[in-house]
């Protein structure tokens, strides 16, 4: 992912190649190269079809193949909606004039959903953490939390947030067979 540019597919073309330099001390070559590349981004409002990943109380999450990080808000679902504890799935509480009946956004259902929003997040490496004042750091220990105490929830760092679109659910034309 390129931040605020896109999710990287192919390198398409390399325009130019610069000179070449070797750093004292470095054994690499260092070399400036001008290139082209295919990048997914799409744009707001852009319909899309993807299939369900899986369904959790954030949402539906969606996955294109090449894609997975792909959120449909529960606001954003066709309403009236609800989640099934149970099964652990969306459900669409659908009117007609027989009564309403449960259609359930079930995993690897393929769906239309609308680009809503995009979200980047800076994933680049940072340094370390610093140890607290009133516990300085022994010699020869390091001054980072460990791992599993520092409670960071990894991001994604590049996210679509959808909405479900109008007849976006194949459901409906199952339900119309």
């Amino acid at each position: 992912v390129v931040y605020n540019v896109g999710l990287c597919i192919c390198l398409y073309d390399i325009t130019k190649l610069e000179d070449s330099y070797i750093f004292p001390g470095d054994g690499a070559s260092h070399t400036k190269v001008h290139f082209r590349f295919v990048v997914f981004h799409p744009f707001l409002e852009e319909i899309l079809i993807g299939k369900i990943k899986y369904c959790s109380q954030e949402g539906v999450h969606v996955t294109m193949g090449f894609f997975d990080d792909i959120l449909i808000p529960p606001e954003s679902l066709q309403q009236p909606a609800k989640f099934d504890e149970a099964e652990q799935v969306w459900l669409w509480e659908y009117e007609t004039e027989e009564g309403a009946h449960d259609l359930y956004m079930d995993q690897g259902e393929e769906i239309r959903f609308r680009v809503a929003d995009e979200v980047f997040v800076d994933t680049s490496p940072t340094g370390p953490a610093t140890a607290t004042p009133d516990t300085p750091a022994q010699p020869g220990q390091s001054s980072a939390p460990p791992a599993q105490e520092s409670g960071d929830k990894k991001q994604a760092p590049y996210t679509l947030i959808g909405t479900i679109c109008e007849s976006g659910l194949g459901l409906l034309s199952w339900w119309n067979s």
